[in-house]
């Protein structure tokens, strides 16, 4: 009896414990290893799907061995060994040599052609610049020189981009090529000039105005001052020729003159003026 209650306490929490979870007590272990499979199958199709979208660092370039191509910047000037600066707004202008270095054919150098690429994947363009043809024959053991020029744009100005500069040839059998003779990226810089021809006409234009503010404000100032103390009219009075202290005696005769003065209504008010003459002639009498 006791050997049975033992074997009864040691498979009831077995029995319990099935029960519970529905399911054999290796259940979890089951989970665990189906669990890996599935993080293994998910690593696997990652790996897939990095494959198929790896960008292409290097454009398509294609290059004859009996030609060699070289590279000059003339404006801006490029030291080997650094990184070019193109700046904003100005044009970018290099030369281009090309050598014919085989025997018996002939080759033509066909058009130049310059782009912005995206830095961090040069097959994704940004700006297309225009392809210059010169279709320039050159034969064996000669060279030619073409020149190309473009425009940054100032938008593009703080930013690094990728410049591919091909270079499209054929040989005399008709076989064409696509050389890139510059392939590295650039950085697109801001020019600051002190003070351009377009700001300095604005601030003489500005200057203009308030000039003009200034000499409208004085008149309308001095307009109102005017019209807020009005100055009174002066009378005019018309004297005539009541007053006798103007009137020349001179050419009157004496005793015409003796006359007046003796007769109360025509008697000047004032003593006539005597000339030198008269003065003489009274002081004998």
């Amino acid at each position: 009896m006791k050997k049975f209650f033992v074997l009864l306490l040691l498979v009831l929490p077995a029995v319990l414990l099935t029960v519970n979870t529905g399911s054999s007590p290796f259940a979890f272990a089951a989970e665990d290893e189906l669990d890996e499979e599935l993080v293994d199958v998910e690593t696997e199709d990652a790996a897939v799907v990095a494959d198929e979208t790896e960008p292409e660092d290097e454009p398509e370039t294609t290059k004859s061995p009996d030609a060699d191509t070289y590279l000059l910047f003339t404006r801006p000037l490029h030291a080997s060994g650094s990184q070019l600066e193109l700046p904003a707004g100005y044009p970018v202008e290099f030369l281009v040599g090309f050598t014919n270095k085989g025997e018996f054919e002939d080759f033509v150098v066909e058009s130049v052609e310059a782009s912005f690429r995206y830095a961090m994947d040069f097959s994704y363009f940004i700006q297309n610049f225009s392809a210059v043809p010169y279709n320039r024959e050159v034969k064996p053991g000669h060279e030619a020189t073409v020149s190309y020029s473009f425009l940054p744009t100032e938008s593009f100005a703080g930013r690094p981009f990728g410049l591919n500069i091909a270079l499209n040839y054929r040989d005399g059998r008709g076989n064409q090529f696509s050389e890139a003779v510059f392939n590295e990226t650039v950085q697109i810089t801001e020019v600051d000039e002190g003070l351009d021809g377009e700001t300095f006409f604005l601030y003489v234009f500005l200057a203009a105005i308030v000039i003009l503010l200034l000499v409208l404000g004085q008149q309308f100032l001095g307009s109102y001052g005017k019209r807020k103390r009005p100055t009174a009219a002066r009378k005019v009075v018309e004297t005539g020729t009541s007053s006798t202290k103007d009137v020349d005696y001179e050419w009157i005769p004496q005793q015409t003159l003796k006359q007046m003065q003796n007769s109360p209504k025509g008697a000047p008010k004032s003593s006539p003026k005597q000339s030198p003459r008269q003065r003489k002639a009274k002081a004998g009498q």
